[in-house]
């Protein structure tokens, strides 16, 4: 059976978020969808975009909630209550302020750290035993300067850092679908300095 039969991407909806470092999760989404030249469409039904993928031979639904970060947590409960699956086959892909750009780490389990969509979709469902793709986007230094710099455009470079962590997410995925999740950890998580 697969590891996973829910990815979903968290960001905000709309053209004026679509670069921001706060839609990390939604750029792996779209990456992950034009990899497997799959088309998103509106559910309202789940509060988002969705769209069913084959993904090493295995059917999986991704979803982009159109609910704002702050709400993920609706679109979310959704799908798993609309799709029958249980959290534990969920891999959620979000920003992490505390990771550098560049970096994607993989994680089961835990709080919210922090992040609003995260936060949300622990609410929602009571308890954090779901599956993380962390991609980091790095921290402005001050907690003071955190929400302009989620809802801020990264510079060129950190932004490629960005995209090559997602790239490096998606080459682990079957990995991942196939259970293999130890070893997809140990080629995300090892640096290729």
């Amino acid at each position: 059976m697969a590891a996973f039969r829910l990815i979903v991407g968290l960001g905000n909806p709309g053209a004026e978020y679509a670069q921001t470092r706060h839609n990390a999760g939604f750029w792996f989404a779209d990456a992950l969808a034009q990899a497997a030249q799959a088309r998103f469409g509106i559910e309202s039904r789940l509060h988002g975009e969705a769209a069913k993928l084959d993904i090493g031979g295995a059917s999986v639904w991704l979803l982009k909630p159109a609910t704002f970060m702050n709400r993920s947590g609706q679109s979310v409960a959704a799908a798993l209550r609309y799709f029958k699956i249980e959290p534990e086959q969920m891999l959620v892909a979000h920003d992490e302020l505390d990771l550098p750009p560049g970096t994607a780490r993989l994680k089961f389990d835990g709080g919210h750290g922090g992040q609003n969509g995260l936060r949300d979709i622990v609410a929602h469902l009571g308890h954090g035993h779901f599956h993380r793709l962390r991609l980091g986007i790095g921290h402005p230094g001050n907690r003071d300067k955190v929400t302009p710099w989620v809802l801020g455009r990264p510079g060129r470079d950190d932004e490629a850092s960005i995209l090559r962590a997602i790239d490096d997410a998606l080459a682990v995925l079957p990995l991942l679908m196939a259970g293999d999740t130890n070893e997809a950890m140990k080629r995300l998580h090892t640096s290729r300095d």
